[in-house]
């Protein structure tokens, strides 16, 4: 395309950007913006998250307190939200259902390359504020660590990463609309 032609492109889509914002405007729109993704109700105030006991076969020392506080952590980063013991208009409960380790990848002569740390959560998440909002789910993340290594060797630095997911999940599962 010509310079004349891809100016003309990038005025007509100036023009038509400012009269759809002239439109939403002129209709009483309103439209949230957030860095987060979350989309919180603006009559929502609090927010609670009771301990995750890890029900797993397996089960690591520092999981449950390391799931608990990134939920925590996130709501209290990424929202205006107020943390309360108990009773928040968004409230979670759950559990640790799922802590393995496997093989995930395998050589042509049947060596392990890979293993995989997978974490299962199940989450009751309550909005008090919209029952209709509420919800039970169960979210799963995982990472691969090389198999020359001891799980004991990695779990220090996997648990995190995999919480990490975990949480984001279930942030985006309760506080956005998307």
């Amino acid at each position: 395309m010509t310079p004349f032609i891809l100016r003309a492109l990038k005025r007509i889509r100036i023009i038509l950007a400012a009269l759809l914002c002239a439109a939403f405007a002129g209709c009483g729109v309103s439209i949230k913006y957030s860095l987060s993704g979350a989309s919180i109700p603006p009559d929502a105030r609090t927010f609670s998250v009771a301990y995750f006991p890890n029900n797993a076969t397996m089960v690591s020392p520092i999981l449950s307190s390391t799931m608990t506080d990134a939920l925590v952590d996130i709501f209290t980063r990424r929202t205006r939200l107020m943390q309360v013991d108990e009773g928040g208009d968004f409230a979670f409960e759950g559990e640790i259902v799922n802590y393995t380790s496997a093989t995930a990848s395998v050589s042509s002569d049947d060596y392990a390359l890979l293993n995989r740390l997978t974490i299962t959560v199940k989450v009751r998440f309550t909005n008090a504020l919209d029952e209709t909002a509420s919800w039970n789910r169960t979210f799963t993340a995982y990472e691969d660590y090389d198999s020359s290594l001891l799980l004991t060797e990695v779990e220090g630095t996997l648990i995190p990463e995999i919480v990490d997911k975990l949480v984001t999940d279930i942030f985006m599962a309760s506080a956005s609309n998307w």
